[in-house]
C-alpha cells in the first residue's frame, strides 16, 4: 500500500484547467520529486494534497484515508506537512515562536523535546532561537520553515521549491538537510525547479509539462535522459 496515492486529479483556477488527469504514488522511507517549468503546475498538485485546493475528479489518500473534504489542519494532524513556496515563516515572531506554531497539533508536553530536536537537525536556529525571523537571511527562513515543519512530526514532508530565491552555497546546505532528513526516516515529496539537485537526491521522479506527467523513472535515469537534460539540466 502507497503512502500518499494521487489517483486522477483535475485541478482548475477558473476556467485555467491547471492540473490535467494527474496520477502518482510515494511509498514510505522514499523521496520523490516533481520536476517541470515554471507554470507546470507542481506547487498546484501540493497545495491540493494539503487541502488548499480541490481536484474537481479522482482522490487523494494519505496512509490508506481519503482526503477529500478533509480540512488542512487536520490533514497536518494525520501526519502530512508542508513547508511552503517562499518559506512563508511568521516575519514579526522570534525564531522559537515559529517552531512552536508548528507544533500546534502536538500534546504540550512534547513540544519542548520537539525543539530540542530542531535545533539538533539546525544548529543555525538555536544560535538565533530570541531572533525576530524577518531579520534571518533567505537560507535561514528556509531552514526555519522546514524546522516548523518538522515540529508536527510528519510521516511525509511535502517541500515546494526549497532551493528558491537562495545562493549556490545555500542550495547545497538545504539539499544536505534534505538527505539527512531522508536518512533519518522521513518520507519526502519535493517539487523543484533545480531539477539537476532534486533528481541527485531523489529516489524517483515525475516531469511534468502544462499540467500533464510526461515522464516517470528511478531519478537516475531521468538524470541521464536525454530530453530531460535538454529541457531542464542543460545538456
Amino acid at each position: 500500500m502507497h503512502m500518499l496515492e494521487v489517483d486522477h486529479i483535475n485541478v482548475y483556477y477558473g476556467a485555467i484547467h491547471a492540473v490535467k488527469d494527474i496520477s502518482f504514488h510515494v511509498d514510505e522511507g522514499e523521496v520523490v520529486t516533481l520536476i517541470g517549468a515554471n507554470g507546470a503546475g507542481k506547487s498546484t498538485i501540493l497545495k491540493t494534497v494539503s487541502g488548499l485546493l480541490h481536484s474537481r475528479t479522482g482522490a487523494v489518500t494519505f496512509l490508506e484515508k481519503k482526503l477529500s473534504g478533509v480540512p488542512a489542519h487536520k490533514i497536518v494532524a494525520m501526519g502530512l506537512a508542508q513547508v511552503p513556496e517562499g518559506r512563508q515563516v511568521f516575519l514579526q515572531m522570534t525564531v522559537e515562536d515559529n517552531l512552536e506554531m508548528g507544533a500546534y497539533t502536538r500534546p504540550n508536553g512534547e513540544v519542548a523535546g520537539s525543539i530540542e530536536q530542531v535545533y539538533a537537525q539546525f544548529p543555525r536556529l538555536k544560535e538565533r532561537r530570541k531572533q525576530i525571523a524577518g531579520t534571518l537571511s533567505g537560507g535561514e527562513q528556509q531552514m526555519l520553515a522546514m524546522g516548523r515543519a518538522l515540529m508536527s512530526k510528519p510521516r511525509l514532508m511535502m517541500l515546494d521549491e526549497p532551493s528558491m530565491g537562495l545562493a549556490p552555497i545555500l542550495v547545497e546546505q538545504i539539499f544536505e538537510i534534505i538527505q539527512d532528513l531522508h536518512r533519518s526516516g522521513t518520507t519526502i515529496l519535493l517539487v523543484e525547479q533545480n531539477a539537476q539537485m532534486a533528481l541527485s537526491v531523489a529516489d524517483r521522479g515525475y516531469v511534468l509539462e502544462t499540467g500533464r506527467i510526461v515522464k516517470t523513472a528511478p531519478a537516475r535515469d531521468l538524470l541521464e535522459d536525454e530530453d530531460v537534460k535538454r529541457a531542464y539540466l542543460g545538456g
